[in-house]
């Protein structure tokens, strides 16, 4: 393989024992293949978790050598409409296979991204050709994909990537390019991941670029991610009163790494979630929260919602004072 070559690629599982931390589905995977033969299926789950590569390595598995001759794969999110399902499809799906398989698969990545109409017709292709051809559609919400639809699969729901396991194997990895990863570093890259192994091996390639040597600090700069000690500094800062020197620390923050108001969002969520606050305390930080990510969804200018966000913060414990007394 060229060394340029991006690491995502050239780590992806070739066959079905090489798929991280999904054990239980690969197993029930490995009795199809055992038996030759796949009903149509159904992958969903969070991004980064193994449902194209377990796709194709379902295929390799199934057809060997000849596997790319009876196989295809679509995104539904770059053709999403009911042409496509009658046409690119249906073409694919009604030609015999080649090279003495049973069948061939299509795999439809995105599905959830398919108007209603193109999958009420998708639904009448896979019964039609049923025979000659299997379906694996891949999504993130299984519930964007028509009843009819789910009720003629098999349901494979796959999980975040274990923290054990993205460990293991971005160790390997490390070693076979001869990195020297910190403990940290390792740490940082499993937080920053949040299980998407995808996003995992794409940050540990990013801070390579930098040495051989990967630490913490290298992680969180190539991926634009605060330290969880930086934004609970800024939490706990807006909490005691101090406004304007929580505000100050998060502009900071927002400068050195670059970070959205999304991304701010993303992190004030997880480490509220994660700290020693009192439950009733999280249960109205995470609501204000909620009202903070929602206006940035609807267009909202996100410096001022931060900063909106800690002045709340900043007066929650004196409002609640006054109304104990």
């Amino acid at each position: 393989m060229l060394e340029s070559e991006i690491w995502v690629e050239k780590y992806r599982p070739r066959t079905l024992d090489e798929v991280v931390g999904q054990d239980n589905i690969v197993q029930r995977l490995k009795g199809y293949v055992a038996q030759k033969n796949i009903p149509h299926l159904l992958f969903s789950g969070p991004p980064g978790t193994g449902k194209t590569a377990s796709a194709i390595a379902l295929t390799r598995d199934l057809f060997g050598e000849i596997w790319r001759d009876n196989f295809i794969e679509m995104n539904a999110s770059d053709e999403r409409g009911i042409d496509v399902v009658r046409h690119k499809i249906k073409e694919f799906a009604r030609t015999a296979p080649i090279g003495g398989a049973p069948f061939k698969i299509i795999f439809l990545d995105e599905a959830d991204a398919l108007t209603p109409d193109a999958q009420a017709a998708l639904r009448r292709t896979m019964e039609m050709y049923s025979r000659i051809c299997r379906f694996i559609l891949s999504c993130n919400y299984v519930s964007r994909i028509i009843e009819p639809i789910q009720s003629r699969c098999a349901v494979f729901k796959f999980r975040p990537i274990s923290e054990e396991a993205m460990k293991a194997k971005l160790v390997e990895i490390a070693e076979k390019e001869n990195l020297k990863i910190t403990e940290d570093g390792l740490n940082a890259l499993i937080y920053v991941a949040g299980g998407d192994f995808r996003k995992a091996i794409n940050a540990l390639q990013g801070a390579a670029a930098f040495g051989e040597k990967i630490d913490a600090e290298a992680i969180f700069q190539i991926t634009a991610t605060a330290r969880p000690e930086e934004l609970r500094d800024v939490l706990d800062l807006a909490l005691n009163g101090n406004f304007l020197e929580a505000r100050a620390t998060l502009e900071k923050l927002l400068v050195e790494y670059g970070m959205s108001g999304e991304d701010v969002v993303n992190q004030l969520f997880r480490e509220i979630i994660s700290s020693n606050f009192d439950e009733k305390l999280k249960v109205v930080l995470i609501d204000k929260l909620g009202e903070v990510d929602f206006r940035l969804t609807e267009g909202s200018n996100e410096r001022i919602q931060l900063d909106a966000y800690l002045a709340y913060l900043s007066t929650l414990l004196s409002r609640k004072k006054k109304e104990e007394e």
